[in-house]
Formats: structure tokens, sequence, C-alpha cells
């Protein structure tokens, strides 16, 4: 068949009929799907499951410094954890600290912070047109943050190196603009990792605000699909070579790796940057959920015990997303869509015909399909050709997937047909 857009009005009528009896057919299943956020499955959750088995009365409750983690203290994570998790990031342990179950909350924590006493500068609360960049199609809960206290969110466009550099370099000479977010290993949501030219770029950045951060978020550094996985470049020893090494702050959890509601998550950065947010730590908190830490401590004793854990996470995810991309290739030759194969993380990013996005959307939560917004991988929600949808594939099982890859594409082809026939 040809693509739809060499195909005359009569075809594309014809074509529209047969698209819309599918759509009809799906439709009258009343099918309950969610593909909406990247959530780990219950298949995935049960693998970590004997964690509950490595605290407690018959194992003991100390780690390997002789700390009772029932007890307050270790304000910035148990050593074990530091070590492990240092040796994931490519860091120095002392450049670590764990902390509760959520990088997201230290992240919010962390601006919140530089709100009130700066990042080595003014408060950012004094700068009245305060500024944050952010790559898109991204992330919209790192968007959702700075928006909350009060910045202009300046849209920075990305492709498959990551995001455009020219366009970062002309913003941080701003003195206003405080800092960029960045998933920079299987970005969420299109799955790219940042080529090292674009982390040398980064970590040279000159901003002219003295408290300017890079907000570094490795939540997929360890989330391969493949035993071939892609390499990320250490932004930390780039900046080190560049004259910078405050520059960034480095993110992760084991949110993907254990449990979403009950893991550990990392702040990582310079000794000055761990410095400062120690002091400040020490106002707010007498120390994490050790317990919670020593479960993770016992269970990881290593870097290889991680990794063999991931691979038989990627063993249940492979199959969910091979269903979306063998469904999306039905699209293949239309005319009508692009999307990203990603070799980890969690998503798949898929663009539709310009203007096409929410109706695609509004057309999947008809025949019970729930997608992500249209729109939310764009700061304020507002993505400026109507065309990128994230698919987050994780959560349900296979043969949902294919049920629900069956409306998506079946909408992709409504939606693009109804525009051509309007136009």
């Amino acid at each position: 068949m040809p693509s739809y857009l060499e195909m005359t009005k009569p075809e594309l009528q014809a074509e529209f009929a047969t698209v819309k009896a599918e759509y009809e057919k799906l439709r009258s299943m009343h099918l309950s799907l969610d593909m909406s956020r990247g959530k780990p499955g219950f298949d995935n959750m049960d693998i970590s499951q004997k964690m509950f088995d490595l605290v407690g009365n018959d194992t003991g409750f100390k780690n390997i410094d002789g700390i009772d983690c029932r007890n307050y203290g270790g304000l910035d994570g148990l050593v074990e954890l530091k070590k492990l998790f240092a040796e994931i990031l490519e860091l120095d342990e002392h450049q670590i600290i764990v902390g509760g179950n959520s990088s997201l909350n230290m992240m919010f924590d962390t601006i919140a912070q530089a709100m009130t006493h700066g990042m080595g500068g003014e408060p950012w609360f004094e700068c009245k047109n305060r500024k944050f960049l952010c790559p898109a199609p991204g992330y919209d809960r790192h968007f959702a943050i700075t928006e909350y206290f009060g910045f202009e969110l300046i849209t920075i466009p990305t492709n498959e190196n990551g995001p455009d550099m020219d366009e970062v370099e002309k913003w941080v000479k701003d003195p206003s603009v405080k800092g960029i977010w960045c998933v920079p290993k299987y970005s969420n949501p299109i799955g790219i990792t940042y080529s090292d030219e674009v982390v040398r770029r980064m970590a040279a950045l000159k901003p002219a605000a003295p408290g300017f951060r890079i907000f570094w978020d490795n939540a997929y550094v360890i989330h391969d699909l493949y035993d071939e996985g892609d390499k990320l470049l250490n932004i930390y020893s780039e900046c080190v070579k560049a004259g910078n090494p405050d520059l960034p702050l480095i993110f992760t959890s084991s949110s993907k790796i254990t449990f979403p509601g009950a893991g550990v998550a990392v702040e990582a950065g310079s000794p000055n940057n761990v410095e400062l947010l120690k002091g400040r730590m020490k106002y707010q908190t007498i120390g994490p959920d050790k317990l919670n830490q020593l479960r993770h401590a016992r269970v990881f004793e290593n870097v290889q015990a991680v990794k063999e854990h991931m691979a038989k996470h990627a063993e249940i995810l492979r199959p969910k997303f091979d269903a979306v991309l063998n469904a999306l290739e039905t699209l293949e030759g239309k005319g009508i869509a692009t999307w990203t194969r990603p070799k980890g993380g969690y998503f798949i990013s898929l663009d539709v015909m310009e203007g096409c996005a929410k109706r695609v959307e509004m057309l999947c939560a008809n025949a019970g399909m729930i997608l992500t917004p249209a729109g939310a991988t764009y700061p304020y929600g507002n993505d400026p050709k109507n065309s990128n949808l994230r698919i987050a594939p994780s959560y349900p099982s296979v043969a949902e997937i294919e049920k629900a890859s069956l409306i998506l594409c079946t909408a992709v082809k409504y939606a693009a047909l109804e525009k051509l026939l309007k136009d």
C-alpha cells in the first residue's frame, strides 16, 4: 500500500472506512488498558521479594560498620550502598549520599534549598525572572518541579545525540538561567543516550549564573534491555577535566531495580556539593530508613549482583517492548508516524502526524486504552507540533500490550486519515 501522503482522495476515503470499522470493533470490546506511566509490573517486582528475608531476628540489624540500623543516625546512608552506587555511577564513595526511596524528592528538595539559600550564589528566589532549561521531549515531573517554584521553562530541542548544545550554550550566558534538567541515558521518553560530544560540551559550559547546576538524573544508568547497552560518558570526570567539578548534581535510585515505593535514592556530586548538601540535611533529618538500605545492601553485595538482577528485568521487559515495536511496524511506509527503538530504559517515543497527538490520545481513551497525556513531554504540557506521545510498556502483560498496541496503531491511522481528508 502506498504512503497515505501519496493517496488520492477516493483512496483515502476507502482506507478511512476500513480503519474506522477496525476502530469501532476494538471499541466494542470494552477493554481497560493502561500504558500511561513507566511502572514496573508485578513480575518485575516479584524478583526482589527475597529482600524481605534478609533483615530480621535471624540475620541481625547491623551493617558492616556495626551500626544498628533500627536506631537514629547515618545521615548520608550506609557505607555498603555508598560503595555500591559509587561503582555504578563511576564516582568515589565519599561523593555519594544515599537517602529514602525517591530521587525525585531529592531533586525537589535540592531546588527548594537553592531557592532559599542558593547553590554557591544568591538564593534563587531573589532572581525574579529565573529560568530553567528543559530538553524536550523530556520528563514531565522534572518540568513540574521547576514550574512549581516559579521558573520560566525554556524548551531545548533534543535530537538523537541529546540536547541541542548550541541552544544550551546560548542560554547559559543569561545569569537568570539557574540550571538544566538532563536524563542522559535512555532518556525519558525518547530512549536516546547522550553522545560523548554532548557530555563534553555540557561539562565545559561556562554559565553566567554562579550557582548554575546540571541536574543529571541518571535514572536508567543500569537499565539495559540487551547485552550490549549504550555507553554514557562520565559527566563528573569530564567536568573535572573542564575545570567545572561543581557543575553536576547526579541522581539515581533503585526504584526500577527493586521496588518503586520502597527503594533507595542517591544524590551525588563534587566534594564541595556533598559538603553543602550534608550541611543542610542535618537540619531536616536524623537519617534515612536504614533498615531498607540494609535490605538492599544484603541483596546486592556488588555491582555484578546488580547486573545479574537487571538481566532478569530485561528478560521480562524485552517481550513487552517487542510487542509495541512489532505493532508499530504496521505503520511503516505510511508517512504518518516515526518512533524510537531504545536499547534500554522504560519508554518508546512515538511521533504521529503533526496536529494529531491529542486526537490519538482521545481515540485510544475512547477504546479503553490510557496513554500519558499528549504534550506532557514538553514544558507546560505544550507540544508545539502536537505530535509526541510517550508509550510505557512496562506495566501490562504482553497479551494486554498486544491489544493496546493494536488500538494505538488504529488510532494513529484514524487521526491521520481524518486530518488528510479535512485538509
